[in-house]
Protein backbone atom coordinates (compact mmCIF):
# COMPACT_ATOMS: atom_id res chain seq x y z
CA UNK A 1 0.00 0.00 0.00
CA UNK A 2 1.33 3.09 -0.97
CA UNK A 3 1.93 5.81 1.57
CA UNK A 4 -0.39 9.27 1.72
CA UNK A 5 2.14 11.90 1.99
CA UNK A 6 -0.31 14.67 3.99
CA UNK A 7 0.91 17.97 3.81
CA UNK A 8 0.52 20.16 6.99
CA UNK A 9 2.09 23.63 8.53
CA UNK A 10 4.30 23.31 11.28
CA UNK A 11 1.90 24.98 14.26
CA UNK A 12 0.26 22.98 16.90
CA UNK A 13 -3.26 24.06 15.69
CA UNK A 14 -2.20 23.03 12.07
CA UNK A 15 -0.65 19.53 13.19
CA UNK A 16 -3.71 18.77 15.42
CA UNK A 17 -5.94 19.85 12.65
CA UNK A 18 -4.04 17.58 9.85
CA UNK A 19 -3.89 14.89 12.72
CA UNK A 20 -7.89 14.33 12.23
CA UNK A 21 -7.51 13.86 8.74
CA UNK A 22 -4.89 10.97 8.86
CA UNK A 23 -6.72 9.80 11.81
CA UNK A 24 -9.85 9.38 9.43
CA UNK A 25 -7.70 8.00 6.95
CA UNK A 26 -5.70 5.49 8.55
CA UNK A 27 -9.32 4.52 10.34
CA UNK A 28 -10.12 3.70 6.88
CA UNK A 29 -7.15 1.34 5.95
CA UNK A 30 -4.68 4.21 4.63
CA UNK A 31 -1.40 4.63 5.44
CA UNK A 32 -0.36 8.52 6.03
CA UNK A 33 2.93 10.39 6.83
CA UNK A 34 2.72 14.27 8.28
CA UNK A 35 5.03 16.16 5.51
CA UNK A 36 5.78 19.84 7.27
CA UNK A 37 5.73 22.64 5.12
CA UNK A 38 6.54 26.42 5.92
CA UNK A 39 4.32 28.82 5.21
CA UNK A 40 4.54 32.94 4.90
CA UNK A 41 2.11 33.10 7.31
CA UNK A 42 4.37 31.33 9.55
CA UNK A 43 7.61 33.27 8.87
CA UNK A 44 6.53 36.53 8.19
CA UNK A 45 5.11 38.40 11.61
CA UNK A 46 3.39 41.12 9.98
CA UNK A 47 -0.06 42.09 10.06
CA UNK A 48 -2.19 39.59 7.86
CA UNK A 49 -3.44 42.19 6.22
CA UNK A 50 -0.06 44.09 5.28
CA UNK A 51 0.83 40.56 3.90
CA UNK A 52 -2.44 40.77 1.99
CA UNK A 53 -4.82 38.07 3.42
CA UNK A 54 -5.93 35.68 1.83
CA UNK A 55 -4.05 32.60 0.92
CA UNK A 56 -0.90 33.54 2.69
CA UNK A 57 -0.98 30.04 4.62
CA UNK A 58 -2.41 28.35 1.57
CA UNK A 59 0.36 28.87 -1.12
CA UNK A 60 3.20 26.77 0.01
CA UNK A 61 0.60 24.06 0.15
CA UNK A 62 -0.89 24.13 -3.09
CA UNK A 63 3.07 24.75 -4.31
CA UNK A 64 3.59 21.09 -2.71
CA UNK A 65 0.84 19.80 -3.92
CA UNK A 66 1.63 20.61 -7.59
CA UNK A 67 5.27 19.96 -7.40
CA UNK A 68 4.51 16.46 -6.27
CA UNK A 69 5.87 16.56 -2.91
CA UNK A 70 2.85 16.14 -1.40
CA UNK A 71 -0.30 14.21 -1.95
CA UNK A 72 -3.13 16.20 -0.34
CA UNK A 73 -2.99 19.11 2.26
CA UNK A 74 -5.23 20.38 4.62
CA UNK A 75 -6.41 24.08 5.38
CA UNK A 76 -8.54 25.79 7.49
CA UNK A 77 -11.16 26.60 4.98
CA UNK A 78 -11.63 30.03 6.38
CA UNK A 79 -7.70 30.91 5.31
CA UNK A 80 -8.38 29.41 1.77
CA UNK A 81 -9.08 31.86 -1.13
CA UNK A 82 -12.59 31.58 -2.64
CA UNK A 83 -11.11 31.35 -6.27
CA UNK A 84 -10.50 27.85 -7.54
CA UNK A 85 -6.53 26.51 -7.68
CA UNK A 86 -5.75 25.62 -11.38
CA UNK A 87 -5.09 21.94 -11.30
CA UNK A 88 -6.67 21.24 -7.33
CA UNK A 89 -9.45 20.31 -5.97
CA UNK A 90 -11.03 20.73 -2.62
CA UNK A 91 -12.10 16.71 -2.67
CA UNK A 92 -13.25 16.92 1.09
CA UNK A 93 -14.98 19.05 3.67
CA UNK A 94 -15.52 16.79 6.76
CA UNK A 95 -18.32 17.56 9.41
CA UNK A 96 -17.38 20.96 10.44
CA UNK A 97 -16.59 21.76 14.18
CA UNK A 98 -18.38 24.66 16.07
CA UNK A 99 -17.98 27.70 13.51
CA UNK A 100 -18.32 30.49 16.73
CA UNK A 101 -15.73 32.92 17.74
CA UNK A 102 -14.87 32.70 21.42
CA UNK A 103 -14.04 34.98 24.26
CA UNK A 104 -11.19 34.43 26.49
CA UNK A 105 -10.57 36.97 28.87
CA UNK A 106 -9.44 37.88 32.44
CA UNK A 107 -11.12 36.74 35.83
CA UNK A 108 -13.30 34.87 33.66
CA UNK A 109 -15.26 38.17 32.05
CA UNK A 110 -17.78 38.09 29.50
CA UNK A 111 -18.39 40.64 26.97
CA UNK A 112 -20.52 42.21 28.17
CA UNK A 113 -18.54 42.44 31.95
CA UNK A 114 -15.41 43.97 29.94
CA UNK A 115 -15.88 47.38 30.27
CA UNK A 116 -15.47 50.22 28.23
CA UNK A 117 -11.86 50.93 27.41
CA UNK A 118 -11.39 46.87 28.19
CA UNK A 119 -8.35 46.13 25.75
CA UNK A 120 -8.85 42.86 23.43
CA UNK A 121 -6.91 41.92 21.09
CA UNK A 122 -7.17 40.52 17.66
CA UNK A 123 -5.63 40.44 13.90
CA UNK A 124 -8.64 40.19 12.25
CA UNK A 125 -10.74 43.03 10.97
CA UNK A 126 -13.88 40.75 10.70
CA UNK A 127 -14.05 40.71 14.31
CA UNK A 128 -12.69 43.92 15.34
CA UNK A 129 -15.36 45.86 13.19
CA UNK A 130 -18.59 43.94 14.60
CA UNK A 131 -17.26 43.64 18.36
CA UNK A 132 -16.82 47.33 17.41
CA UNK A 133 -20.20 48.55 16.10
CA UNK A 134 -21.82 46.43 19.56
CA UNK A 135 -20.82 50.31 20.86
CA UNK A 136 -19.61 48.35 24.49
CA UNK A 137 -16.28 50.95 23.99
CA UNK A 138 -13.59 48.79 23.12
CA UNK A 139 -10.17 49.06 22.18
CA UNK A 140 -8.54 46.54 20.10
CA UNK A 141 -5.04 45.62 19.57
CA UNK A 142 -3.48 44.05 16.21
CA UNK A 143 -1.96 40.51 17.51
CA UNK A 144 -0.34 37.48 15.87
CA UNK A 145 1.10 34.25 16.82
CA UNK A 146 -0.27 31.21 18.08
CA UNK A 147 -2.92 30.08 20.18
CA UNK A 148 -0.61 30.24 23.32
CA UNK A 149 1.15 32.78 23.04
CA UNK A 150 -2.11 34.85 21.89
CA UNK A 151 -3.64 33.52 24.94
CA UNK A 152 -0.30 34.22 27.24
CA UNK A 153 -0.96 37.83 26.35
CA UNK A 154 -4.14 38.09 28.79
CA UNK A 155 -3.93 38.59 32.26
CA UNK A 156 -3.10 42.11 34.72
CA UNK A 157 -0.39 44.52 33.73
CA UNK A 158 -0.33 47.12 31.99
CA UNK A 159 0.98 45.54 28.96
CA UNK A 160 -1.30 42.50 29.15
CA UNK A 161 -4.67 42.67 27.12
CA UNK A 162 -8.06 41.96 28.91
CA UNK A 163 -9.06 39.25 26.44
CA UNK A 164 -8.70 37.89 23.13
CA UNK A 165 -10.97 36.93 20.42
CA UNK A 166 -10.28 33.23 19.05
CA UNK A 167 -12.19 30.65 16.77
CA UNK A 168 -13.91 28.37 19.09
CA UNK A 169 -12.58 25.08 17.01
CA UNK A 170 -9.42 25.82 17.27
CA UNK A 171 -9.37 26.05 20.72
CA UNK A 172 -11.48 22.95 20.91
CA UNK A 173 -9.00 20.95 18.69
CA UNK A 174 -5.80 22.14 20.85
CA UNK A 175 -7.72 21.25 23.43
CA UNK A 176 -7.71 24.91 25.40
CA UNK A 177 -11.58 25.09 25.51
CA UNK A 178 -11.09 25.66 29.65
CA UNK A 179 -9.91 28.89 28.56
CA UNK A 180 -13.25 30.15 26.41
CA UNK A 181 -15.30 32.66 29.56
CA UNK A 182 -17.60 33.10 26.39
CA UNK A 183 -18.93 31.61 23.19
CA UNK A 184 -20.12 34.70 21.21
CA UNK A 185 -23.59 34.08 19.53
CA UNK A 186 -23.53 34.94 15.82
CA UNK A 187 -26.31 37.25 16.64
CA UNK A 188 -23.68 39.44 17.45
CA UNK A 189 -20.58 37.75 16.05
CA UNK A 190 -21.11 36.54 12.52
CA UNK A 191 -18.09 34.02 11.83
CA UNK A 192 -15.93 34.31 8.70
CA UNK A 193 -17.29 32.19 6.23
CA UNK A 194 -16.11 28.46 6.21
CA UNK A 195 -14.97 28.62 10.15
CA UNK A 196 -14.58 25.57 11.85
CA UNK A 197 -14.34 23.69 9.15
CA UNK A 198 -11.31 21.80 7.45
CA UNK A 199 -10.42 21.79 3.38
CA UNK A 200 -8.63 19.04 2.04
CA UNK A 201 -7.09 19.52 -1.18
CA UNK A 202 -5.44 17.21 -3.95
CA UNK A 203 -4.68 17.17 -7.33
CA UNK A 204 -7.54 17.36 -9.39
CA UNK A 205 -6.34 14.11 -11.56
CA UNK A 206 -4.88 11.83 -8.64
CA UNK A 207 -7.74 9.47 -8.43
CA UNK A 208 -5.87 7.34 -5.65
CA UNK A 209 -6.36 10.23 -3.70
CA UNK A 210 -9.62 11.67 -4.67
CA UNK A 211 -11.39 8.20 -3.94
CA UNK A 212 -9.64 7.83 -0.52
CA UNK A 213 -11.03 11.14 0.29
CA UNK A 214 -14.58 10.72 -1.01
CA UNK A 215 -15.62 9.43 2.21
CA UNK A 216 -14.68 12.33 4.38
CA UNK A 217 -17.00 15.01 2.44
CA UNK A 218 -19.72 15.90 4.87
CA UNK A 219 -22.51 16.96 2.30
CA UNK A 220 -24.37 19.16 4.73
CA UNK A 221 -21.05 21.15 5.86
CA UNK A 222 -19.71 21.66 1.93
CA UNK A 223 -22.94 23.25 1.12
CA UNK A 224 -23.28 25.34 3.91
CA UNK A 225 -19.61 26.77 3.35
CA UNK A 226 -20.37 26.86 0.17
CA UNK A 227 -23.07 29.68 0.52
CA UNK A 228 -20.88 31.08 2.90
CA UNK A 229 -17.86 31.43 0.34
CA UNK A 230 -20.36 32.34 -2.27
CA UNK A 231 -21.08 35.75 -0.20
CA UNK A 232 -17.23 36.25 -0.32
CA UNK A 233 -16.45 35.88 -3.93
CA UNK A 234 -19.61 37.82 -5.21
CA UNK A 235 -17.99 40.92 -2.90
CA UNK A 236 -14.52 40.16 -4.38
CA UNK A 237 -13.45 40.61 -0.38
CA UNK A 238 -10.92 38.63 0.91
CA UNK A 239 -10.63 36.30 3.80
CA UNK A 240 -9.71 39.04 6.09
CA UNK A 241 -12.21 41.54 4.96
CA UNK A 242 -14.61 42.68 7.16
CA UNK A 243 -17.46 40.16 5.95
CA UNK A 244 -18.85 37.38 8.65
CA UNK A 245 -21.17 35.08 6.98
CA UNK A 246 -23.27 31.59 8.35
CA UNK A 247 -25.44 29.24 6.58
CA UNK A 248 -27.16 26.28 8.24
CA UNK A 249 -29.22 23.45 7.28
CA UNK A 250 -32.75 24.00 8.49
CA UNK A 251 -35.91 22.26 8.11
CA UNK A 252 -38.53 23.74 6.17
CA UNK A 253 -42.38 22.58 5.33
CA UNK A 254 -40.98 21.71 1.62
CA UNK A 255 -37.83 19.74 2.98
CA UNK A 256 -34.07 20.77 4.19
CA UNK A 257 -33.05 24.16 3.40
CA UNK A 258 -30.34 26.25 3.35
CA UNK A 259 -30.76 29.50 6.20
CA UNK A 260 -27.83 32.17 4.97
CA UNK A 261 -27.02 35.19 7.48
CA UNK A 262 -24.03 37.54 6.33
CA UNK A 263 -22.58 40.39 7.92
CA UNK A 264 -20.54 43.40 6.30
CA UNK A 265 -19.07 46.09 9.37
CA UNK A 266 -16.98 49.33 8.57
CA UNK A 267 -13.99 48.50 9.92
CA UNK A 268 -13.61 51.57 12.05
CA UNK A 269 -17.06 49.63 14.11
CA UNK A 270 -19.41 52.95 13.11
CA UNK A 271 -21.67 50.64 11.25
CA UNK A 272 -22.45 47.14 10.46
CA UNK A 273 -25.40 45.73 7.95
CA UNK A 274 -26.82 42.14 8.35
CA UNK A 275 -29.38 40.61 5.85
CA UNK A 276 -30.49 36.82 5.63
CA UNK A 277 -31.64 34.86 2.82
CA UNK A 278 -32.62 30.79 2.54
CA UNK A 279 -32.98 28.93 -0.47
CA UNK A 280 -32.73 25.34 -1.93
CA UNK A 281 -29.29 23.25 -0.29
CA UNK A 282 -28.75 22.52 -4.24
CA UNK A 283 -28.14 26.12 -4.89
CA UNK A 284 -25.66 27.34 -2.37
CA UNK A 285 -23.69 28.93 -4.23
CA UNK A 286 -25.66 31.08 -6.51
CA UNK A 287 -27.63 31.63 -2.54
CA UNK A 288 -24.28 33.19 -1.52
CA UNK A 289 -23.89 35.24 -4.54
CA UNK A 290 -27.67 36.81 -4.45
CA UNK A 291 -27.10 37.33 -0.83
CA UNK A 292 -23.85 39.52 -1.36
CA UNK A 293 -25.73 41.23 -4.45
CA UNK A 294 -28.82 42.15 -1.82
CA UNK A 295 -25.60 43.48 0.54
CA UNK A 296 -23.90 45.84 -1.90
CA UNK A 297 -27.47 46.82 -3.30
CA UNK A 298 -27.98 48.01 -0.26
CA UNK A 299 -24.72 50.11 0.43
CA UNK A 300 -22.05 47.46 2.06
CA UNK A 301 -19.12 48.61 -0.33
CA UNK A 302 -18.84 51.78 0.62
CA UNK A 303 -19.72 50.92 4.22
CA UNK A 304 -16.55 48.58 3.86
CA UNK A 305 -14.49 50.09 1.16
CA UNK A 306 -15.07 46.85 -0.78
CA UNK A 307 -13.46 46.32 -4.15
CA UNK A 308 -16.68 45.79 -5.88
CA UNK A 309 -18.55 49.57 -5.40
CA UNK A 310 -21.12 48.78 -8.23
CA UNK A 311 -23.98 46.56 -7.06
CA UNK A 312 -26.41 45.05 -9.44
CA UNK A 313 -29.56 46.45 -9.94
CA UNK A 314 -32.91 44.89 -9.21
CA UNK A 315 -33.95 44.43 -13.15
CA UNK A 316 -29.99 42.48 -13.28
CA UNK A 317 -30.71 40.14 -10.38
CA UNK A 318 -33.64 39.14 -12.41
CA UNK A 319 -31.79 38.04 -14.98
Amino acid sequence: MTTLRLGTRRSVLARTQSGHVADALRAAGHEVELVDIVTEGDTNRASLASLGGTGVFATALRDALLAGEIDLAVHSLKDLPTAPAPGLVVAAIPERADSRDALCARDGLTLGELGADAVVGTGSPRRRSQLGALGLGLTFRDIRGNLGTRLDMVGPGEDQLDAVVLAAAGLTRAGLQERVTEYLDPIQLLPAPGQGALAVECCEGNERVLAALRALDHEDTRSAVTAERGVLAELEAGCHAPVGALAEVVEDVDGPQLSLRAVVAAEDGSGALRRSVTGPIDAAEELGHRLARLLLDDGAAELADLPNAHPTTASEQAL
